[in-house]
């Protein structure tokens, strides 16, 4: 690839995000707002479970795969931290068992994957339906309330005009670094790599593509635990029927970052603008006063836009 286009393919996601911001920007009903520390910071902190999400569909699409369950994870993971804080354990604890829930529903979809040997996209769309029958089951088909917690303010800073941003803004970030450079600096973030370019070649390589698989997705978990939580310290409440939709947003954003659905290809750096352009474009459509509808329609759009960007890269690539 000549180093011009290589230069934009990397700057893509950079150029995306500014484009989006611009658009905002110039009509006067977000001019005067838009712009603001104010509305960054909401910008961040509603970019907190999207990023989070995308740290674990990054390693999963790098990898060749892909989770259709991720809505489902959060929205159960959220039940059971609220029923849990109802049975009084602290937070820490609750930190713990939410993302190894998490990570327990991402090792059964690894293990069915690898060991059935059928596509993700189907075991994950039944992961979809169990584990959102699960989380109304476990909330009885209401949302699960209790008196308080230390979570409560993991997504909100005690005093809202305040300009520190949300501890959720802060773990996003350094969940991002680390797993950058689990991708780019270990072994197995390499392996991860060689399994999304080429399986068959990775496993006479001597890569146990089957383990692998089976790690990757229980790490992908972990991450949709933790964001399950942060949902529940925004909603202050375990609701099964939260999420619903998000794992678009989610792909939307890797795609977007960059990463390819064929796999071997993909940045978390990418991911995270990518997360951030979700953001951006609702903020900004709310702002706009622009209907649900059409705020779906458009990230809709942007979905189509990003796999057809995708099959051209990969044209071009194969070419």
């Amino acid at each position: 690839m000549p180093p011009l286009k290589k230069l934009l393919a990397k700057a893509g996601p950079f150029l995306g995000l500014l484009l989006v911001i611009a658009l905002f920007s110039i009509p006067a009903e977000t001019r005067e707002f838009f712009l603001t520390y104010n509305n960054f910071k909401i910008i961040f902190t509603q970019t907190v479970l999207v990023a989070i999400g995308a740290l674990g569909m990054t390693l999963i699409i790098v990898s060749g795969g892909i989770d259709l369950s991720v809505g489902s994870i959060i929205a159960l993971t959220s039940v059971v931290g609220a029923l849990l804080i109802q049975h009084g354990w602290g937070p820490v604890p609750v930190l713990l068992t939410v993302v190894a829930a998490g990570g327990l529903i991402g090792l059964l979809n690894g293990a069915a994957i690898a060991g059935l040997r059928m596509t993700p996209f189907i075991i994950t769309l039944g992961t979809l339906g169990v584990a959102r029958g699960a989380a109304k089951w476990l909330a009885d088909n209401q949302t699960v309330n209790y008196d308080t917690s230390p979570i409560n303010g993991w997504m909100t800073t005690a005093d809202p005009f305040s300009r520190a941003l949300p501890a959720g803004v802060w773990v996003a970030l350094g969940l991002a670094i680390l797993t950058a450079l689990l991708l780019r600096n270990t072994v197995f973030g390499r392996h991860i790599f060689a399994l999304g370019s080429n399986e068959a070649t990775a496993r006479l390589c001597g890569i146990p593509t089957a383990r692998l698989k089976v790690s990757i997705y229980a790490l992908a978990g972990c991450f949709f635990g933790l964001a399950g939580l942060f949902q529940l310290s925004r909603l202050r409440q375990g609701d099964p029927t939260v999420a619903v939709g998000l794992e678009l947003d989610i792909i939307a954003a890797v795609i977007i970052g960059g990463a390819s659905l064929n796999g071997g290809v993909g940045t978390v750096l990418g991911s995270m603008i990518g997360a951030l352009i979700m953001s951006v474009l609702r903020n900004g459509s709310q702002q706009m006063g622009w209907p649900t509808y059409f705020q779906e329609i458009i990230i809709g759009l942007v979905i189509i836009v990003a796999v057809f960007l995708d099959r051209l890269r990969q044209g071009k690539a194969a070419a």
